[in-house]
C-alpha cells in the first residue's frame, strides 16, 4: 500500500505565514491544463513534499486508464466552496475535454468531477471503498471505479433492452394468439353456419314438397281450410326468406320456428280436406321435426341415458313401442351423419325454434342442449315460450331469446353426455 504522504504534504503546504484574513490562492487554470495534458497529474506548486513514488503511481494510473482520468492535488482549504471549485475546474475541463477529474484538497476533501459522466458520486464511492482509507490508493482506484461504473451501467442498459425485447415478444405473441384464436373461432363459426344452414335448407325444401303434394284448389274449399292452407304457405315463404338472411348459427331458430308453424297448418289443412278433426297443437316429432306435429308422447331413452317422455309422430311412436328404430333426423357434423340432438351446441337453436324452451327442458335433459338451457335459466335469462305440455299449445315455437349456439362462442363441448 502507498503511504499517506500526499495528505501530509498538502496539509503542511497550507501552513504558511499569513494574515487571519488571507485566502489560499487558486492555481492558474492554464497551468493546470498543461500539466493534465502532459502526464495527467497536476500538483499545486506550493506542495513540494509528495514522494516521487506516489506521484509516479498517479501518473501511471492516469496513463493506463481506458477512461481518461486526471488528478488535481491542491493544498488544504484551497477551495472553500463549490463555487470556488467551479471557478478553477470548469475552464480546465473545457480545455482538456471529457474524462474523470479526481480533485484532492487537504486530507479530507476528495471530489470527482466530469463534464460527460453524470454519476461522479458513484465513482467516488467505489474509489473510497477500494482505497481502504489511504489517499493515494483511493486516487489510484479512480480509473477502475470509473470502468466498473461504466460496465454496470452498460449491463443495466443491456438488461433493460433485453427486458424490453422480452416484453415486446410477449406482447407480440399475445396479439398473435388473440388474432389466431379469433380466426379459429371465426372459421369454426363459419363451418357451423354452413352445416346448420344446410340442415335448415333441407327442412325448408321438405316442407315445400309436402305442401305441394296437397294439390288443393283454394276456390273449392271452405274458408277454414283456405285459411289453414294460406297460413301454411305463408310460413313456408317466411322460412325461405329467413333462410337467405342467416348470418349467425343462432338465427336458424327463426327459420325452424316458421317451419313448425307451416307443418302444423299443413297438417290442419290435410285433416280438413279428409273430413277429419283438426289436430291439437302439439310439438313436432322429437325424433325428426320434419315429420310434423306429434300425436302422442312415448317413453324413450337415448343410448346409455335416462328414460324420458318425448313427443312422437305415429310411425316413430310405433317404432319405439315395438323396440324398433325411429326415423331420426340426421345431420352432417365434420363429415359424419349423426342425430341432430347429438350434433353439438351449435344445433341448439335449430331445436329450440321447433320445440320452445319448456319442451327442450324436459326432452333434452341430460343432453347438451338441455344442459345449456338449464344453465342459462339459472343465470336468470328470460326465455319466453308458451305452455308446451303433452297436450298444450305450442304456439309455433315461441321466441325465447338467449344465445344457445353460435359455435365458438360457447366453446367446443363435443357431443352429449347421455
Amino acid at each position: 500500500m502507498l503511504t499517506a504522504g500526499i495528505a501530509a504534504a498538502v496539509v503542511s503546504a497550507s501552513v504558511v505565514p499569513a494574515s487571519a484574513d488571507a485566502q489560499p490562492e487558486l492555481p492558474d487554470s492554464q497551468a493546470v491544463v498543461e500539466e493534465l495534458e502532459g502526464d495527467g497529474v497536476f500538483i499545486d506548486p506550493s506542495i513540494d513534499a509528495i514522494p516521487s513514488a506516489e506521484e509516479g503511481a498517479l501518473e501511471a494510473a492516469s496513463a493506463d486508464s481506458e477512461i481518461p482520468v486526471y488528478y488535481v492535488i491542491l493544498p488544504s482549504d484551497a477551495v472553500a466552496s463549490q463555487t470556488g471549485l467551479d471557478v478553477l475546474m470548469n475552464p480546465v475541463m473545457d480545455d482538456v475535454g471529457d474524462g474523470v477529474y479526481a480533485v484532492f484538497a487537504g486530507n479530507q476533501d476528495f471530489l470527482v468531477l466530469s463534464p460527460n459522466i453524470e454519476d461522479t458520486a458513484g465513482i467516488r464511492e467505489i474509489a473510497v471503498q477500494q482505497g481502504g482509507g489511504n489517499q493515494v490508493d483511493t486516487l489510484a482506484a479512480v480509473p477502475d471505479a470509473a470502468a466498473e461504473l461504466e460496465a454496470s451501467e452498460a449491463a443495466g442498459a443491456t438488461s433493460g433492452l433485453v427486458l424490453l425485447g422480452v416484453l415486446v415478444l410477449v406482447v407480440a405473441a399475445g396479439a398473435l394468439f388473440v388474432r389466431n384464436s379469433r380466426k379459429k373461432r371465426a372459421a369454426e363459426k363459419a363451418k357451423q353456419l354452413q352445416e346448420i344452414k344446410q340442415m335448415a335448407t333441407e327442412d325448408v325444401v321438405r316442407l315445400g314438397e309436402d305442401v305441394s303434394r296437397l294439390e288443393i284448389d283454394v276456390s273449392k274449399v271452405d274458408d277454414a281450410t283456405r285459411s289453414d292452407y294460406s297460413q301454411a304457405m305463408d310460413a313456408y315463404d317466411q322460412a325461405k326468406s329467413l333462410l337467405d338472411t342467416i348470418q349467425e348459427p343462432e338465427q336458424v331458430r327463426m327459420v325452424t320456428s316458421a317451419l313448425e308453424d307451416g307443418r302444423y297448418y299443413m297438417a290442419s289443412t290435410r285433416a280438413r280436406m279428409n273430413g277429419e278433426a283438426v289436430p291439437a297443437r302439439r310439438g313436432p316429432c322429437f325424433f325428426n321435426p320434419q315429420h310434423g306435429p306429434s300425436v302422442e308422447d312415448v317413453t324413450w331413452a337415448p343410448p346409455g341415458g335416462a328414460p324420458r317422455e318425448v313427443t312422437a309422430c305415429a310411425a316413430c311412436a310405433q317404432a319405439v313401442r315395438t323396440g324398433g328404430h325411429p326415423d331420426v333426423r340426421l345431420v352432417e357434423v365434420d363429415g359424419e351423419r349423426r342425430p341432430y340432438y347429438d350434433a353439438g351446441p351449435a344445433y341448439s337453436p335449430y331445436a329450440s325454434g321447433y320445440f320452445g324452451m319448456n319442451m327442450m327442458m324436459g326432452m333434452f335433459t341430460g343432453m347438451m342442449m338441455g344442459s345449456m338451457m338449464g344453465s342459462m335459466m339459472g343465470m336468470g335469462m328470460g326465455m319466453g315460450g308458451g305452455d308446451l305440455g303433452a297436450e298444450g299449445d305450442m304456439g309455433g315455437g315461441d321466441d325465447f331469446g338467449g344465445d344457445f349456439g353460435g359455435g365458438g362462442d360457447m366453446g367446443d363441448f363435443g357431443g352429449f353426455d347421455f
